[in-house]
């Protein structure tokens, strides 16, 4: 117990599995009819079949393989016994009609059968030719020829019986159905959290150290249900996903493995809470089938769990364990289980509780808004018609009305097929003429586009960084912009003393 809590922590306690001891306060249910019994035998009866005695006997080796034991033994006896009796009285009769028994011991006089005077003597010469003893005393002679036939039949009819016999006895006793007595379920099953995802689970176990090849699991839920169109369906089976898609249902069965049925909106068990399963009436049916390895034979074995038998809030009690160049399973911890903290409610219910209670998370950033959604807002805005789909940050709201024309001026700009204004598709045609013409004023308009640009920049800023220049200021690396043919301007000195003489007076006249 110390061990096992330093392992789990100290929330964790090893508990009886009994129904009545884990909740004391559930009310005590009559114990009801299953579908399917613990060791697998399915408990359903046929009855009022039409014909259906002369369907066993079209296929009269399964029937006779599908028989109990003492059955088949006793068929066995009767048959061998009734057909030694018969063919020893046609054997009597022979001797009986030729005239055999009258003649006991006439050395002159050549019977069918030799040494063959009553009945007893008859029957002692048909086992010994059907079990091909031959002790010598009694043979057929050359002047018998119905014996000769009666003979050739009597092979025949021998050889059919212990092929037919034999051969189901022989299939009998190899069915792998004792190979599932060592194949273990464990004796409940559980519900509870792995990987954050509430699953139902139950363990599977091998006794033996033969492997099972290929083995499956599959898993059915047997529930009775109601159509919408008011069809009632009795023991109504559903599929239960132990991963067929990602392939987990693939057991290698070396060791005890522990079957996992995730609970998502696709499962039966979406709406399964704690309180709900008190008053559930299901049962889950488990088939693992594989290849047995010493005999090549499919083997299935079967087991189901009712809603009494699944326990909320358990996990099952580790088995394996490292030993010195081995590892170890403990199989007297098999069926153990221990509380784990569990959810008390469903899977449906956390994840209504989770979009209810989730307050709608927005970016911690500003947000930059199109041209074409301030225009729609501006147009939905009126009297009465409360807040506008599209709306700037709070901060920008705060500035001032010419702050709001120029977030405005700044959008329609960003509108256009570049963002930047360095792009002199983006000037007026005259200035793009200038830019693309030469002769003897190309510098002075070359430093005139610039000035524009370096001008028309400031209104090409996100309203992100119009905020950012709303903040205090901070240090930062001062950046210089190099016109081409202009020498940089010093620290301290104004950019027009380094313009030439003609834009210096372009810019005074302006």
């Amino acid at each position: 117990m110390a061990a096992l809590r330093r392992k789990f922590g100290e929330d964790y306690q090893v508990v009886n599995t009994n129904r009545g001891a884990t909740f004391p306060s559930a009310p005590v249910k009559k114990k009801r009819q299953r579908f399917v019994e613990k060791n697998g035998r399915c408990n359903v009866q046929h009855g009022n079949l039409i014909g259906g005695t002369s369907r066993y006997l079209s296929d009269l080796f399964t029937t006779l393989v599908d028989l109990k034991w003492r059955w088949n033994l006793l068929i066995f006896i009767l048959t061998y016994t009734i057909a030694w009796l018969v063919m020893a009285s046609m054997w009597w009769i022979i001797a009986y009609i030729r005239g055999d028994i009258n003649h006991d011991h006439d050395a002159s006089y050549t019977p069918c059968v030799a040494n063959v005077y009553n009945f007893p003597s008859a029957f002692l010469f048909f086992i010994e030719t059907e079990a091909t003893i031959g002790y010598g005393y009694r043979y057929i002679t050359e002047k018998c020829p119905e014996g000769i036939i009666l003979f050739l039949f009597q092979s025949l009819l021998g050889s059919i019986v212990d092929a037919f016999l034999i051969g189901c006895m022989f299939i009998k006793m190899s069915q792998p159905k004792k190979r599932a007595e060592t194949l273990m379920f464990s004796q409940y099953s559980v519900i509870s959290q792995r990987d954050g995802k509430l699953c139902l689970m139950f363990r599977v176990g091998n006794l033996r150290n033969s492997h099972m090849v290929s083995a499956q699991i599959r898993c059915k839920l047997i529930k009775s249900r109601q159509t919408p169109e008011g069809e009632f369906l009795p023991l109504d089976q559903c599929e239960l996903d132990v991963g067929f898609g990602t392939g987990a249902d693939q057991l290698f069965l070396v060791s005890p493995l522990t079957i996992c049925h995730e609970i998502t909106p696709k499962s039966p068990f979406f709406d399964l809470s704690k309180r709900s399963l008190m008053n559930e009436q299901f049962e889950i049916v488990v088939i693992l089938e594989g290849i047995v390895e010493t005999t090549g034979m499919t083997c299935q074995a079967r087991t189901s769990y009712t809603e009494d038998e699944v326990l909320w809030g358990h996990r099952f009690l580790p088995v394996m364990s490292l030993e010195e160049g081995f590892f170890r399973v403990d199989y007297s911890q098999f069926h153990s289980t221990f509380e784990v903290p569990t959810p008390p409610y469903s899977v449906k219910e956390y994840e209504e509780k989770s979009s209810l209670t989730s307050p709608m998370m927005t970016p911690n950033r500003e947000h930059v808004f199109s041209m074409d959604c301030l225009e729609a807002g501006e147009e939905g805005a009126g009297p009465g018609s409360g807040s506008a789909s599209c709306k700037l940050p709070s901060k920008l709201q705060r500035m001032s009305s010419s702050g709001k024309d120029l977030q405005r001026r700044v959008l329609r700009l960003s509108s256009l097929q570049s963002e930047k204004a360095s792009s002199t598709g983006d000037l007026p045609l005259k200035l793009q003429r200038l830019s693309s013409s030469p002769g003897q004023g190309d510098v002075e308009a070359r430093f005139h586009l610039k000035a524009l640009k370096v001008g028309f920049q400031p209104l090409a800023m996100s309203t992100g960084d119009l905020h950012q220049r709303s903040l205090p200021p901070t240090p930062a690396v001062t950046h210089s912009y190099a016109l081409p043919h202009t020498p940089m301007t010093s620290v301290g000195q104004r950019p027009e003393d380094n313009l030439p003489a003609k834009l210096r007076r372009m810019n005074a006249d302006r």
